[in-house]
């Protein structure tokens, strides 16, 4: 490339490349944080109603307003109503004891929380002469934990052994005397009070504080496909902006935003203001991410873009590791919120330093800063005088080529005026919708494999790195086609299977999400060579970012999906499963394209003949696409 002659003469993959490279995957790492950060902040503890008022009925004083008729006894041991207190209040103080902001709930299992969690009152204060209730009324146990009467936890079945007063985590008995007077079922009534929860892994989340449970579970979806609402926004909108502003402008921008915005997230006063501030931020991720794959690029010389890119993309790779730690290490979801998003004003402030890319500086007619930024890189390389060879003139000259291409104007219409980049066009829609909506349908649903969900995020995200080797392998002895076929087709097939294994099988059902995961990574890396191999170079852009928006599409729909879980179980995951396997389909029909020159036009790919290619099928080329982004998954 011409343009190529220039990063050439300035040092090639001098000390500035590696610096600037390696600035700009640091906010890589936090990508994976943000794009998964619900399985933290959102992750659903056990939960049950909360305890409804406990009445006392100790002998009133004189003067005190009576018992109403058959009001039900206090219990055994209960602390007697303050003189002059009345019934609403003694109901109020019994119901403060209850609902103490300390306790920690013991789930069916029998696992609790702290040790020392007692019944509190809302200041955490133990009330004077304060006495520990259960449910049933039998004063609680010496290790200050709630009980059932006979010092057990209940059935099985009962929502963290409150079988006596709750039915499940949604339903309760009514607390009423005339309620079981026949002997028939007693009447149960939904969770009127709230629900208390299980404190002892997920100190706080956004379904704890709002109660995003039971009737409002789906809102925890519905939060997440909002988030990736905008991040495809952020990439139709931002990405716009960035060619038209440059990309060091834009990745500033997007640096500030997703740093004011990740903030005011954590500090967000309510579930609807908690959306609009992820949608802010969702947006600037995919505006950073754009950017940062444009700078890469852009200044890295083709013969090294490839390993470049590639170990940028495991930059994403190892955030998804990091998030485990850092969630494990901040339990509560606002200072986690905070954690991840901080750093980016840190970003902000060392961005000052990076260099706009001289080939947009050249095509957007500002030739004299494009030299001048050259002229600073060739500097830091130690190539001075040869930085100062470098004038308007030359660049222009070396750059004719693309300077003429931007007077073609060629349109998203052109990937379905004709029939072969028609083609191309539907099947990789397909194929980029699928890969997508299966990826975020597994990763974003880790509480259901019934082992720590920080285990099972670590395994997700190291079984990428042999993933991505394997299939960079096979992309080269193998081919395009026959690879992504057969990711796609084993992740779908091993998802589907996950649906007959017995949930008792957790280890067999881990190992199951985990191969599933990680074709669909694999594939993810396919699909994105690919569809540079297939369009010709007008239109490769455009095809790729319509590829990208269909991605972001499926991210969209995939906790939509999760939703229908509450009707048929077994159809989400059906659905995950059934999806690879149709985009495996799509992929079959597409062109082989191991050892075939890039297209240059639209005709050439119009008339290009199904014939082998010659030449040696074990291909040494770069495996990554010059123009591509490291940020696939995002």
């Amino acid at each position: 490339m011409p343009f190529g002659a220039v990063l050439a003469q300035v040092g090639g993959l001098g000390r500035f490349q590696v610096l600037q490279t390696a600035l700009l995957a640091v906010p890589i790492l936090l990508m994976a944080s943000h794009n998964l950060l619900q399985n933290f902040t959102a992750a659903v503890p056990p939960h049950r109603c909360r305890v409804p008022a406990v009445p006392s009925a100790t002998p009133a004083p004189p003067g005190a307003t009576p018992a109403p008729p058959g009001a039900t006894p206090a219990p055994p041991g209960a602390t007697p109503a303050p003189p002059g207190a009345t019934p609403d209040a003694t109901s109020a103080a019994s119901r403060d004891t209850l609902r103490g902001s300390d306790t920690v709930l013991r789930s069916p299992g029998g696992t609790s929380g702290s040790p020392a969690a007692t019944s509190r009152s809302p200041n955490g204060i133990h009330g004077p002469g304060a006495t520990q209730v259960t449910l049933d009324g039998s004063p609680g146990s010496p290790d200050g934990t709630w009980r059932s009467s006979n010092g057990t936890l209940g059935a099985t079945g009962a929502t963290l052994g409150w079988s006596n007063v709750t039915l499940g985590s949604c339903q309760r008995y009514v607390a009423s005397p005339h309620t079981n007077v026949t002997g028939g079922p007693r009447a149960t009534e939904p969770c009127r009070d709230g629900w208390d929860y299980d404190r002892s892994i997920y100190v706080s989340t956004i379904v704890t504080e709002w109660d995003l449970v039971c009737g409002y579970r789906q809102l925890r979806q519905m939060a997440q496909s909002i988030y990736m609402a905008g991040v495809l926004v952020g990439a139709l909108v931002l990405g716009g902006l960035s060619d038209r502003f440059g990309r060091k402008a834009m990745l500033m921008w997007s640096y500030l935003q997703l740093g004011v915005m990740g903030t005011c997230t954590a500090f967000a006063p309510n579930y609807a203001s908690y959306c609009v501030f992820r949608f802010a931020g969702g947006m600037a991720l995919s505006g950073f991410g754009l950017s940062i794959a444009c700078l890469v690029v852009e200044w890295i010389p083709t013969p090294y873009r490839a390993i470049t890119v590639a170990i940028t993309g495991f930059a994403y790779t190892l955030g998804q590791i990091i998030l485990a730690g850092v969630a494990y290490a901040v339990p509560h979801w606002r200072w986690l919120q905070l954690s991840v998003s901080l750093p980016f004003f840190v970003f902000l402030l060392y961005s000052w330093w990076l260099a706009e890319s001289a080939r947009w500086l050249v095509l957007s007619g500002k030739a004299d800063r494009a030299v001048k930024v050259l002229q600073r890189v060739a500097t830091f390389n130690n190539r001075k005088e040869e930085g100062e060879k470098i004038t308007v003139e030359m660049l222009k000259s070396n750059m004719k080529e693309e300077l003429a291409a931007l007077k073609s104007s060629y349109t998203v219409s052109d990937l379905v005026r004709t029939p072969v980049i028609r083609h191309i066009f539907f099947c990789l829609s397909i194929v980029w919708f699928s890969i997508s909506f299966s990826y975020y349908g597994l990763a974003m649903d880790l509480q259901n494999f019934g082992v720590s969900i920080y285990l099972i995020q670590v395994i997700f995200g190291a079984v990428d790195f042999p993933a991505k080797v394997v299939v960079t392998v096979s992309l080269s002895y193998v081919g395009r086609r026959l690879s992504l076929v057969v990711a796609l087709f084993l992740a779908g097939l091993v998802i589907v299977a996950n649906i007959f294994v017995p949930t008792e099988l957790q280890t067999v059902r881990t190992a199951l999400a985990v191969i599933g995961k990680g074709c669909l990574s694999a594939s993810f890396n396919c699909v994105f060579l690919y569809t540079t191999e297939l369009y010709p170079t007008p239109i490769r852009q455009t095809g790729l970012g319509f590829g990208s928006t269909m991605a972001r599409v499926g991210g969209i729909v995939a906790p939509l999906v999760k939703m229908m879980d509450e009707y048929y179980p077994f159809l989400p995951p059906a659905v995950y499963g059934v999806a690879p396997v149709v985009a495996a389909v799509a992929a079959a029909f597409l062109p082989e394209t191991l050892n075939t020159p890039l297209p240059d036009t639209i005709e050439e790919v119009e008339n290009r003949t199904k014939q082998k290619p010659a030449g040696d099928p074990k291909e040494k080329i770069a495996l990554q696409p010059q123009d591509g982004s490291p940020l696939k998954e995002a």
